[in-house]
Order: C-alpha cells, then sequence, then structure tokens
C-alpha cells in the first residue's frame, strides 16, 4: 500500500455523510456490512492500495466513531463532517484536503455508497486529466428510453446521446475547488460533474466500469451475500463388538457397530460438519457438545436435521451433497438407495440432490484392518 502522498497520483474525497435510509439498514448504509466489510471500508481500502492518498471522508454529523472503526488501521486517513447538501459536504471534504501540508495536483471525489472500485477506471481517469481538468466515468445507455407523462408513455429519449455516469470523478484540485466554492445552484448538485460544467470547465468522458453499482436498496444488500457456499465434513469412529451400526440414519446388521456418545452415525456426522462448514457455523462439536449427557445415544438425525434448518434459516437451499463412506466393511452398496432415501427425508429435499458412495484403503490403515469407519463429505448451498 501507498503510504507517502507526495508519490500519489492523486487524493481523494469520499462522501460518507448521507443517512441511506432506503438501504433498509439499521444504520447509514456506509456503515452497515456488505460482503462482511463495512460499505465505506470497501472504497478507501479500493483508494489506498491503488496509491490515492491522503484520503478525506466526509462523514455525517455524530458518526465519528463510527467511521473510525469501519476504517480501523488505514491510512492516511483523515474525516471532515458533511453539510446538510452533497454539494456541501464535497465542498468541505476538498477544504479538508487544501487543509493538509500537501496541496494535491489531482483528486478523485467518490460516492462511499459505490464499494467497488476498479483500478484499471482510476488509471484511465487520471490519464484524462493530463490534457483537461475534468474526467468522469461513464457507460452506454442499452436499452430503449422515453419520457413519462405520468404512467403513460410520452416522446422517446435518443440513448445514443446519453450516458451513465458513475464515481469516482477526477478532477484538477484547484478547478474542482474553485467551482464548489462558486456554486450557486438553486439545488444541490447531482453530482461534482454538474458543479465543473456551471464553472465552464470541460468534463471529459472515459470509460466506466458495471462493476461500480451503487448500492441503494435493500436488495442490493441482500444480493451481497454468496450465492453458493461449499463445505467439507470429515469423520472417523471406531468399531466395537456390542454395538450398533448406523450408517446415513440406516440401521445396518453387522457384528461390530460403531462406537461414539451419540449413536455415532459416522457418515451423518461428517454431513453435518460439511453443512455447518459451508455456513461458516462451527461444527458438530459446537452444537452438540459431547460432554453435555443429552446427546448421549441421540439420533445422529436430529444433527443433521438441525443443520438443515440452519442452512434454510440462513436463506440457503440444499443443491447437492455427497457423501463417501470409507471401510472394508460392511458392504455399503446393497444400502446405497436406502441411506440416499433417508438422507434426502432427513434434510427435505429430492433423492436426486444425494449422493453416497463407499470405497476401501485396500486393508491399509484403521478402515483396511478393520477397527473402525470413515466419512468425508462435501455439499453445495445455494441461496434461496
Amino acid at each position: 500500500m501507498v503510504r507517502d502522498k507526495s508519490d500519489a497520483p492523486a487524493a481523494a474525497v469520499v462522501v460518507a455523510a448521507g443517512q441511506g435510509l432506503r438501504a433498509g439498514q439499521p444504520l447509514p448504509k456506509q456503515f452497515a456490512r456488505w460482503r462482511d466489510k463495512p460499505v465505506l471500508r470497501h472504497s478507501v481500502e479500493a483508494l489506498i492500495d491503488a496509491g490515492i492518498a491522503p484520503v478525506v471522508v466526509v462523514i455525517p454529523e455524530g458518526a465519528h466513531a463510527l467511521a473510525a472503526e469501519a476504517l480501523d488501521g488505514l491510512s492516511p486517513v483523515s474525516f471532515v463532517t458533511g453539510a446538510p447538501t452533497r454539494q456541501g459536504s464535497v465542498l468541505r471534504g476538498l477544504e479538508g484536503l487544501e487543509a493538509l501540508s500537501a496541496h494535491p495536483d489531482k483528486v478523485l471525489i467518490h460516492d462511499a455508497a459505490r464499494p467497488i472500485i476498479v483500478p484499471a477506471v482510476i488509471e484511465r481517469l487520471c490519464a484524462a486529466l493530463d490534457g483537461s481538468e475534468a474526467a468522469i466515468p461513464v457507460l452506454a445507455v442499452v436499452d430503449s428510453l422515453a419520457h413519462a407523462r405520468g404512467d403513460v408513455m410520452g416522446e422517446p429519449a435518443p440513448r445514443e446521446d446519453l450516458r451513465r455516469v458513475q464515481t469516482p470523478q477526477a478532477f484538477r484540485f484547484d478547478a474542482i475547488l474553485s467551482a464548489h466554492r462558486a456554486w450557486h445552484g438553486a439545488a444541490d448538485a447531482g453530482d461534482d460533474a454538474q458543479v465543473a460544467r456551471a464553472a465552464g470547465i470541460e468534463v471529459k468522458l472515459v470509460e466506466g466500469d458495471e462493476a461500480l453499482h451503487k448500492l441503494t436498496w435493500a436488495s442490493d444488500f441482500a444480493s451481497a451475500v454468496a450465492p453458493v457456499r461449499i463445505g467439507n465434513g470429515y469423520d472417523v469412529h471406531r468399531l466395537e463388538a456390542g454395538e450398533e451400526l448406523w450408517l446415513c440414519g440406516i440401521r445396518i446388521e453387522h457384528d461390530k457397530g460403531l462406537a461414539g456418545h451419540s449413536d455415532a452415525d459416522v457418515a451423518i456426522h461428517a454431513l453435518v460438519d460439511a453443512i455447518l462448514g459451508a455456513l461458516g457455523n462451527g461444527d458438530i462439536g459446537t452444537h452438540f457438545p459431547p460432554s453435555e449427557p443429552q446427546w448421549r445415544g441421540a439420533a445422529s438425525e436430529r444433527f443433521l436435521a438441525h443443520a438443515g434448518e440452519l442452512a434454510r434459516s440462513a436463506g440457503y437451499m440444499l443443491g447437492n451433497a455427497d457423501v463417501t463412506i470409507v471401510c472394508e466393511a460392511p458392504k455399503i452398496g446393497p444400502h446405497r438407495q436406502a441411506m440416499r432415501e433417508s438422507l434426502a427425508r432427513i434434510l427435505g429435499v429430492d433423492i436426486m440432490a444425494v449422493s453416497v458412495k463407499a470405497t476401501t484403503t485396500e486393508k491399509l490403515g484403521f478402515t483396511g484392518r478393520g477397527e473402525g469407519i470413515a466419512a468425508q463429505a462435501s455439499v453445495c448451498l445455494l441461496r434461496s
């Protein structure tokens, strides 16, 4: 990461002073978590990683503690309190930069609600400033457009002449600071390019990126959850005379059974750990500690049903589960279909989502000597 601001290609102002009420979060959206980080941290980290320094973050009044926690460990970062309008907040951010010891030549102004910053876009913006005072990233409009007359279609709009405007936007520092100080618009400025144009500054267009998406609605946060999650599980139990043998929820006649605190169904235990692993929710021992008497002799299908319910509560459905049982005896083949049906019933899924297979270790190791049975499982959870 670049820390010496004298070598930075540009400084940055990140606008994070809004309330973000439309996003449906319990706090302003710039401080809400998105992809396991506060929204604000994503863009500030990306700017610093790209060598942009210093970074001034404009925050709501009274939000210093929230902002400091969100950006803990990042440097060089400073905070200023925003104004009632976006344009006013940007002006305060630019004046915050001016107050710093190093006077920047170029500045990027970015909305914190756009958490992803593409390094190639930063490069295009900074390069464009070598021959102009302002540059913004834009995307072509691909949908047909029309003016609206209430709920009735009006005249079509020529999409060839229109562009979707994104941030960060890049400016020569002195030019955009003067433009903001001279702004006398009756309403708030939609973006900084509007302020620049009002001051007579020509704004160059560079190619943007779809990744610079703005988080606006609650659905934008819901879509940040991984659509697919993968988990793996592994378990081993010892074979002992006098014990019952349970595999995949099916009791199998054999001269030995598996020993354990519960019914020691090694295949289900591996599958439970695979589901919990995909959810990032501990392991089977976390949810059903062997030290607790209530689980002594318990049917392992209770553990699997619990894991399945945790997945559903987290918004996931089972895409598929694959279980491999490792043993010399008993033969698994005659029981495979019943095992698949059992697991599908417990999880409440179609049997085609469940695979059970078996292998041996060619007489090698503890399973080869008939001392125990091992199982491994993999699952794919899909966002429901």
